[in-house]
């Protein structure tokens, strides 16, 4: 796989700082969630290896008992209409801010799927009344409830009406049951929503919080990573201006100090990794027309070396699996077989654990109902 022309050094350094990429690593899964605002969750081992990469000595567990038993991070369709890892406390504000758009899209593809207004309506009763009786429920026991309302649950109608409830603001993707994630009320798992956030207050946010994780940025990459339209991104980045750093590219960034780490030797990012999605354009860290990206566009796991894709990787009975490389330096080896012995141990399943706590019928969700969590509780996962 070639790895195209070398990207500047400067910026790509600097993006891979904000990214967590380079540099101390965060502590805790809410801790690199709230970093980078949103990490894309449609594949879960993916969104599980962007928090490894970016933290030191956790594991995939740990991020089930973050969204199970902390209840600090929550999946749910938010930027572009894609599901995401976001901090509970964040899912408030982006969900007002970035889903009010994507509402006709999925009516229209409803309507594709055979599900005319009128039962996605009442699709969306049915998983409401059934959440609040016996939640969390997974997909599965959803599907078995709304079909037996007569409502069309074939196909991507199934997906579309889950969507549906979500954008509605009545569901978010919490507790894990066993290893598939439930859906939940949200005033159930999160409890009481806060006052609205004012849209310009909102717009200033989201540019300060994915400037965090992102900068050096444009008002373009923001826009397309938020899903947003380009004027909604600009107001954000103005009214955060005076907060900015002075740069002569054309790019934005928090004012802070401007040095950092260099570009890491080697590192391996799972896939649909925040590094290929938080800019209009990846050819910085990949070369356009390789495999990493496929012709129906899932991203697969691939190697980083000096800031570029350089080979694909996959994980064979527990056992990280690369792709071919080329020829190593001194260093570039000794990350490679780190970041190998990291993968296996992170994924691996601590002995004695069976699956993770569960959460069942409405007495454990409804005890989140009208504040915080409670974190004297034991609580599900997703």
């Amino acid at each position: 796989m070639t790895t195209g022309r070398p990207a500047p050094p400067s910026l790509a350094a600097q993006r891979l700082r904000a990214q967590l990429l380079s540099g101390a690593p965060a502590r805790t899964v809410a801790g690199v969630t709230g970093h980078l605002l949103a990490i894309q969750a449609q594949d879960p081992r993916g969104a599980r290896l962007a928090v490894r990469a970016r933290t030191s000595g956790l594991l995939a567990t740990d991020v089930d008992q973050a969204l199970t038993a902390d209840r600090s991070v929550v999946i749910s369709w938010l930027n572009r209409g894609t599901l995401h890892l976001v901090l509970a406390e964040d899912y408030w504000w982006l969900h007002q801010l970035t889903t009010p758009q994507l509402a006709t899209g999925i009516a229209r593809r409803l309507a594709q799927e055979g599900v005319p207004p009128a039962d996605a309506d009442r699709a969306v009763g049915v998983i409401g009344r059934s959440l609040a009786a016996d939640g969390p429920l997974t997909r599965a026991e959803l599907r078995e409830r709304i079909t037996g309302a007569g409502v069309r649950t074939e196909g991507q109608a199934m997906v579309h009406l889950l969507a549906l409830a979500t954008l509605r603001g009545l569901t978010v993707r919490g507790p894990m049951r066993g290893g598939e994630q439930a859906f939940v009320l949200v005033r159930d798992w999160l409890g009481a929503p806060p006052p609205p956030m004012d849209r310009e207050r909102a717009l200033g946010l989201l540019a300060r919080r994915y400037l965090a994780g992102h900068a050096p940025a444009g008002d373009r990459d923001l826009a397309k990573w938020a899903g947003l339209p380009l004027g909604d991104a600009r107001r954000g980045l103005a009214a955060i201006a005076s907060g900015l750093a002075d740069r002569d590219d054309g790019l934005a960034s928090l004012a802070g100090p401007g040095e950092g780490p260099a570009v890491p030797d080697l590192r391996l990012l799972g896939a649909f990794d925040p590094l290929l999605l938080g800019w209009a354009s990846r050819e910085l860290f990949l070369a356009p027309g390789g495999p990493v990206i496929t012709s129906n566009g899932l991203f697969r796991p691939f190697v980083l070396v000096r800031g570029r894709g350089a080979a694909l990787w996959t994980v064979t009975g527990g056992t990280v699996v690369t792709g071919p490389l080329g020829p190593l330096t001194a260093p570039q080896r000794a990350a490679l077989a780190a970041e190998t012995a990291d993968v296996e141990r992170f994924l691996a399943r601590p002995r004695g654990t069976r699956g993770t706590q569960q959460a069942r019928g409405t007495g454990e969700t409804r005890r989140a109902r009208g504040g915080r969590r409670a974190q004297e509780e034991p609580r599900p996962r997703p």
